[in-house]
């Protein structure tokens, strides 16, 4: 793996090429003006993103969302109600401060006890099908390290020999891409599909969304854009642990947010299309990194708990991460 230092340096460049490469691929999703409206059936299928995300159906969250809601309802009432309060948990920041640090504790304490409350765990990874979203993670320094390509960034370390080293590389991560309001990660998600054998994680990024003059300005120096980063990984339900192979990351709108395109008019949108419809090869290029020795990004999280509407995982550090099923579901 080479020399630690040398290691941290290379995993933080390809960490930051990896926001650059996502920053970039967040093509244009804005509306459009009321003359592009009035072209053509055709053109505007043409500029139609094929990875657009459509708004969230008004009236779907009318309908049963929680069908396990008599399991254990206190201690997920006071999880659910916790981690609204901590930010999923991006209140505490130990960067900063030790500010929230007993509300973890707390919370921590509830879910080791929800734990141990937990309903007999699933056997095959089709009991976990469907959309989750995240509402709580006891993790540091980003709530983006459920994607599987941040637990495969840690897993490697920890091959390594140097856990500690992946901390350090998810501090400067967080400074890098966090600060001065640069980036806010939206909504974190992720879709499984045993069929396919697949888990796609998600995670909504909003870019310069608080970047105004110090004290002085009030109005915005630069325009605020982002979509949703998505990391595709093959997955399969191993006994209690959910085991991952990053193959590829890409990107699409959100719906709201406006993206970049690169260029006006038609050659914009098609410029924008392509941006979408990228691909990064993930796996195959981390193979093809020295210090990697031809290995693949592989991870694995434990399923600690499972009732149907609630999951919770543990990753190899220890920290834990709660799941419920959406009350507005994202189409995917």
């Amino acid at each position: 793996f080479g020399h630690p230092r040398v290691l941290l340096v290379l995993m933080f460049t390809l960490g930051l090429l990896a926001g650059s490469a996502s920053a970039l691929a967040l093509g244009h999703a804005g509306a459009r003006t009321g003359s592009q409206a009035a072209r053509t059936g055709s053109q505007a299928a043409r500029r139609v993103l094929p990875h657009a995300v459509a708004a969230e159906p008004l009236e779907q969250w009318r309908g049963p969302i929680f069908q396990s809601a008599q399991i254990n309802p206190e201690l997920k009432m006071k999880v659910m109600q916790l981690g609204a309060s901590l930010d999923r948990g991006q209140s505490y920041n130990p960067t900063s401060s030790s500010a929230y640090a007993q509300r973890m504790e707390i919370m921590e304490s509830l879910l080791r006890e929800l734990i141990c409350a937990s309903p007999p765990l699933p056997t095959t990874l089709s009991d976990l099908d469907g959309e989750w979203e995240l509402i709580f993670t006891s993790v540091a320094h980003g709530i983006f390290r459920s994607s599987p390509f941040f637990l495969a960034i840690q897993a490697a370390y920890s091959r390594a020999g140097f856990p500690e080293k992946a901390e350090l590389f998810f501090k400067l991560h967080e400074l890098q891409t966090c600060s001065w309001g640069v980036s806010k990660i939206g909504r974190v998600a992720q879709q499984i599909d045993a069929k396919e054998g697949f888990l796609y994680s998600e995670f909504d990024t909003n870019l310069l969304s608080l970047t105004v003059i110090p004290v002085l300005g009030w109005f915005k120096l630069l325009p605020t854009f982002g979509g949703c980063v998505i990391t595709a990984s093959k997955a399969a339900l191993v006994g209690d642990e959910i085991q991952m192979e990053v193959e590829y990351t890409t990107s699409r709108p959100v719906a709201g947010l406006s993206g970049l395109r690169p260029l006006p008019g038609d050659i914009g949108f098609k410029i924008a299309d392509a941006i979408w419809n990228l691909r990064v090869p993930v796996g195959a290029v981390w193979k093809l990194l020295p210090w990697n020795r031809g290995l693949a990004p592989t991870c694995s999280v434990k399923l600690r708990y499972f009732d149907g509407d609630f999951r919770i995982v543990e990753d190899e550090g220890g920290s834990l991460f709660v799941y419920t099923r959406p009350v507005a579901p994202r189409p995917f």
